[in-house]
């Protein structure tokens, strides 16, 4: 290798964070310290689709449309645009990256041959790891003085036991990989660490229920700091109801709908992962805010959002069953935070576990948001995916830098 073929390395200590959906790209930039400080942040939407856009959030709001038909332009776009607000490069990209199977029990900075191993396991989510397989070559392209550290969601849940990770399949399956692995990993780390700060160590380590409830929602039961159970499984479709996701089905309705309509597998996956859930119910919408604006007029509106509390509830109840009781209820993300009316009617019934909210404190969106003198504590705080990604970025880089 030449000197005029050895990249650059970046100027400034900054961090770039990406986290890549099936149809979105979202991204930050950070000055690393405690906390970290959030520079820029945005997103491009409908990426693929007729209306693609760039969103800047920060440091102010604006939109433009964009021509790019897949993440790997978006992010030549980007790079692009962050030469002028960024000066300097990066030193560190941290990529949210949904899937880690067993290839990956650990947060791992990213090479070649790093992302050749995930790109093995890309089946085990088709809806995620292509397009963040994408990214992270891209990445690599277009910051080749950056450190690019992947952060696996899958890597909270591996303190679950063996008996919460195995299906009840032929172990051959097993042996192939296929078990339950968990998912909104990072939230979870972020909000365990949150505890830690807001309620101390002695807190943290108490039997906690984490509800991250948003579009795509899930639940943690941790003990300990160790999580014990959570409710996702081989793939996020899994577990509770959510925006268009069905959650938990009977195998047998697999067979049923695909002999029904003659769905192909690709058909059926995109069923259960965009018709479903809150979409599929009400007819109308995925976004709880619009079913709680027409639930008293709307009765499929009702349904979905009746159906999302009772499933949430249920699993608080089959959680707190394997903690052997809750000391601390948290809720999180964009319908756990933001949205009263789904904590009041989740909480309604657990009375019995100790759970009773306090409606005035509830309505009024305070931190800690259960009645006085129960045994459990309830609160909700807001997630940071991304602040975890930079800790986590940090941390890993630092050997490589």
């Amino acid at each position: 290798m030449s000197e005029g073929d050895i990249p650059k390395r970046p100027t400034s200590s900054r961090i770039l964070v990406l986290n890549g959906g099936s149809s979105s790209l979202k991204f930050a930039v950070f000055e690393p310290g405690s906390p970290p400080r959030r520079l820029v942040g945005g997103r491009f939407e409908r990426i693929g689709q007729p209306g693609t856009q760039l969103v800047f959030s920060l440091p102010s709001e604006s939109k433009s449309p964009v021509d790019a038909p897949d993440a790997s332009a978006c992010l030549s776009l980007l790079e692009k645009r962050l030469q002028a607000e960024c000066p300097g490069g990066f030193a560190v990209v941290g990529h949210r990256i949904v899937h880690g199977g067993d290839v990956f029990p650990e947060h791992r900075v990213m090479g070649d041959a790093q992302i050749d191993a995930l790109e093995s396991i890309a089946s085990y989510a088709p809806e995620h790891l292509p397009s963040e397989i994408a990214i992270l070559r891209a990445a690599r392209k277009l910051f080749p003085g950056s450190v690019q550290v992947g952060c696996f969601d899958t890597v909270f849940h591996r303190s679950l036991p063996p008996v919460a990770t195995r299906l009840p399949l032929p172990r051959r399956y097993h042996d192939a990989g296929i078990r339950r692995y968990g998912f909104h990993g990072l939230s979870y780390a972020y909000l365990l660490g949150e505890v830690q700060r807001l309620c101390g160590e002695k807190k943290a380590r108490e039997r906690i229920i984490f509800a991250h409830l948003g579009n795509g929602a899930s639940m943690a039961a941790v003990k300990d700091g160790q999580c014990q159970e959570t409710t996702m499984g081989f793939t996020p479709a899994a577990g509770l109801m959510m925006g268009t996701r069905t959650g938990d089905l009977d195998p047998g309705v697999v067979r049923a709908i695909m002999e029904r309509d003659s769905l192909s597998p690709a058909q059926f996956d995109r069923l259960i992962n965009h018709d479903s859930g809150l979409l599929g119910v009400s007819g109308s919408s995925a976004d709880m805010r619009d079913l709680l604006a027409s639930r008293h007029s709307d009765a499929r509106a009702a349904a979905a959002f009746d159906m999302f509390c009772y499933h949430a509830r249920g699993m608080i109840g089959r959680l707190a069953t394997v903690l052997g009781g809750i000391d601390l209820l948290v809720f999180s993300a964009g319908i756990g935070e933001h949205c009263p009316e789904v904590r009041q009617e989740i909480c309604r019934g657990l009375e019995f576990l100790g759970v009773e909210i306090c409606e005035r404190r509830n309505a009024a969106a305070e931190k800690i948001i259960s009645a006085s003198g129960r045994p459990v504590e309830i609160r909700v705080i807001p997630t940071d995916e991304e602040s975890e990604i930079v800790t986590i970025s940090s941390q890993l880089a630092g050997s490589q830098m």
